[in-house]
């Protein structure tokens, strides 16, 4: 019995290199980033700080547009047997924030969100002075997006709620807000496990792979949340909506449109800071 425990330990030294990836001994040779700075003047006389805004503008601009003019597609026909319907809505949804975060993802880290942009702040991930650049070129965007739908297509923009978003009959303003936490929980938790610069140093696919389970987590919580209230989880797509729309019941509600996502990003950055990655602890080990 001697011999075989001292086979195991030599085979167990000799093919150590096997080692499954994401064990404590490849993790010795990452070092965590510092955190953003939360104030960063020199930003504002960058040239790539104001790229980055307009990236986030035209891929917010970009994404309304599409979504929108897919739910008036929908919503105009009388037989939703004609249409994409509801999987059709939330793959529009879903397909665009895949190919936006593809092709903004090194201008500006592709948030199209305010609610993303604001857990990765909580996170320290990017400085309040970026945060709140990209919140307001997002809303512009969403606003302009809006606005072109609203310009081809007036009339029935105006018949059918112009995309906004609204709790729909049914449901309590508690219901709503609760699907609102949940789904931008959702997405913003497969946003920062996507992103792990951790698992970026480690895993060489990971970045490319990236947009794809954002979109797809965006498309799920659609198919789950729009007939509880359209599905927001996005303060900047619901905002773009209700001010180009502009009617009473349209803002009665919109209020839950940032409380919600802004309560759901919040608790997805403590999840993914405090229990997948730890980070409070590490200074002590």
């Amino acid at each position: 019995m001697e011999g075989k425990e001292e086979d195991v330990r030599v085979g167990a030294s000799k093919f150590s290199e096997r080692q499954p990836i994401g064990t404590s001994a490849q993790d010795k040779d990452y070092k965590e980033p510092p955190p953003a700075p939360l104030f960063e003047p020199g930003e504002l006389k960058s040239w790539s700080f104001y790229r980055a805004g307009i990236a986030e503008f035209m891929a917010t601009f970009l994404f309304l547009y599409i979504t929108l003019l897919t739910v008036m597609g929908v919503v105009k026909a009388n037989s939703k047997c004609t249409t994409v319907g509801i999987q059709g809505i939330a793959w529009a949804f879903g397909g665009m924030i895949f190919a936006l975060v593809y092709c903004t993802a090194g201008i500006s880290g592709g948030h199209i969100n305010p609610a993303v942009t604001f857990g990765l702040f909580l996170a320290r991930k990017l400085s309040l002075t970026r945060a709140i650049f990209y919140m307001i070129m997002q809303c512009l965007g969403a606003i302009c997006g809006a606005g072109v739908v609203k310009g081809f297509q007036k009339g029935l923009y105006e018949s059918n709620g112009g995309g906004a978003n609204v709790v729909q009959p049914g449901y309590t303003k508690g219901d709503a807000l609760g699907a609102e936490i949940v789904g931008t929980f959702v997405l913003v938790y497969t946003v920062f496990s996507a992103t792990d610069a951790k698992r970026n140093a480690r895993d060489s696919h990971v970045p490319l792979l990236a947009p794809l389970p954002i979109g797809f987590a965006v498309f799920l919580v659609h198919l789950a949340t729009i007939p509880i209230t359209g599905t927001s989880i996005n303060p900047a797509r619901s905002f773009g909506a209700a001010v180009i729309y502009n009617k009473h019941h349209a803002w009665k509600d919109h209020w839950i449109f940032w409380v919600g996502p802004f309560i759901g990003a919040s608790l997805a950055a403590m999840y993914h800071q405090i229990v997948i990655r730890a980070l409070p602890f590490k200074s002590r080990s």
